[in-house]
């Protein structure tokens, strides 16, 4: 089935879409922020605690073993669906598990069942963005990648901020049990869901090196590598200072917890189905320029707690602008790489590209945190405000790469060409 021939997706498939996006980060949300908090609690020493952020790692090198994602497939059970419901009934019984040990006297266990379930999360992630691909017309790409960002900031909110709660009142054998219950919300969902009969492909395109050297890093492709790392960098920069700036101005743990994971995700849930909405109704063109420009305001509202406005009010003023003007960056980001990816390998082509803006984030994130002990906090907010208006250009000149006279697509060969003409008029148009 061609891109062009690909049906109008029905209610029920977005709702099992939006399903799989929110409760995949359910699990890795919790225990990122409860086993730290928990461990911490307990007198754990600081290296022990330290491990637990590794868990995040497995998402940024899922690009590893999509290949076989792409490649191996059931004709009986469907494509990605067979997927979906190995990984869903792993993360299950590793959540199941997880509450019969003990977060301090077992740790260890714990946290290779937390690895185990990292790894089908991060899995689930790719089988999920190949069905997408399968599943949406080019046209509702925008929306549906504004649907994955606003269910990872939904997932993250259960599962780091409602679970969290919960926690105290039902105990960590409860908590696991409550996320048990929401995954399997998702499982019985794919149950019933039948996927369409997709051509066989011979997994040729599903090579991770080849796939590489086709998206970007062959000339001709530096405008769209040079977008990958660089788009988001100013809000990376700025993403980095929020809890530094907030614990400088005297805010306690659960208040931070309150603004970024509650407040921060509900002003940036709306923030990304917007997005997806204009784009389905402008599209990516004229979202990927304001996208860029709407940083600014997002980055600079920051300063506020520096200039003395540390109150309730103006700090969640100022979390709730920044999420709600980040969130777009990643909305039509996400778009342009499942546009770029190719209908025999799209699971390989959307986790080779989203793990190369993933890792560049974490390196800023790192890099934008120790430059505040050289040049300030606002020295960096100033720079992230130039980086984020600096790439307003790089995206008005991308229209004339993509469908102009030196677009590296026109030469390539069949097994690695990243999306047809049509497509691309289909997408960089209204």
């Amino acid at each position: 089935m061609t891109e062009s021939a690909t049906p109008a997706i029905t209610t029920s498939r977005w709702l099992l879409l939006g399903s799989l996006y929110v409760t995949q980060y359910f699990g890795p949300g919790f225990f990122l922020i409860a086993l730290v908090a928990i461990l911490r609690e307990s007198g754990a020493a600081l290296e022990m605690v330290s491990v637990v952020y590794l868990l995040g790692l497995v998402w940024a090198l899922k690009f590893l073993w999509a290949p076989w994602v792409d490649r191996w497939q059931s004709r009986q059970i469907g494509h990605f669906r067979a997927w979906l419901i190995a990984m869903q009934s792993i993360m299950i019984l590793s959540l199941l598990a997880i509450g019969r040990f003990d977060p301090v006297r077992d740790f260890w266990v714990i946290y290779g069942l937390c690895m185990l379930l990292s790894l089908a999360s991060a899995t689930q992630d790719v089988a999920v963005d190949g069905l997408a691909y399968r599943l949406v017309p080019p046209k509702e790409r925008g929306f549906a990648n504004g649907l994955q960002a606003a269910g990872g900031l939904l997932g993250n909110l259960l599962g780091a901020g409602g679970v969290l709660m919960a926690y105290p009142h039902v105990g960590w054998a409860g908590c696991t049990l409550i996320l048990a219950a929401g995954t399997a919300v998702s499982l019985v969902q794919v149950l019933w869901f039948r996927e369409p009969v997709h051509p066989p492909h011979s997994g040729e395109g599903a090579r991770v090196f080849k796939r590489l050297w086709a998206l970007v890093l062959r000339p001709g492709q530096r405008c769209w590598l040079t977008m990958i790392l660089f788009y988001p960098l100013g809000v990376s920069l700025g993403y980095a200072l929020i809890t530094p700036i907030l614990v400088d101005a005297g805010w306690s743990l659960d208040r931070i917890g309150l603004a970024v994971n509650v407040v921060g995700s509900l002003c940036g849930i709306p923030a990304a189905l917007l997005t997806g909405r204009l784009i389905r109704r402008f599209g990516v063109q004229p979202i990927l320029i304001g996208a860029a420009v709407l940083q600014v305001p997002g980055i600079l509202a920051l300063a506020l707690p520096l200039v003395g406005a540390t109150g309730m009010a103006p700090v969640t003023l100022a979390v709730g602008l920044f999420f709600f003007c980040y969130n777009p960056v990643l909305a039509v980001l996400t778009t342009l790489m499942m546009h770029r990816s190719d209908p025999a390998s799209p699971a390989t082509d959307y986790a080779l590209q989203y793990s190369l803006y993933m890792l560049f984030s974490i390196v800023a994130v790192t890099l934008g945190t120790a430059a505040a002990g050289q040049i300030g906090y606002m020295g960096v907010l100033a720079v992230a405000a130039f980086c984020a208006l600096a790439m307003a250009p790089l995206a008005m000149g991308r229209r004339h790469q993509e469908s102009g006279q030196d677009s590296p697509d026109q030469d390539a060969s069949p097994a690695v060409t990243l999306v047809s003409p049509q497509a691309q008029i289909d997408l960089l148009t209204p």
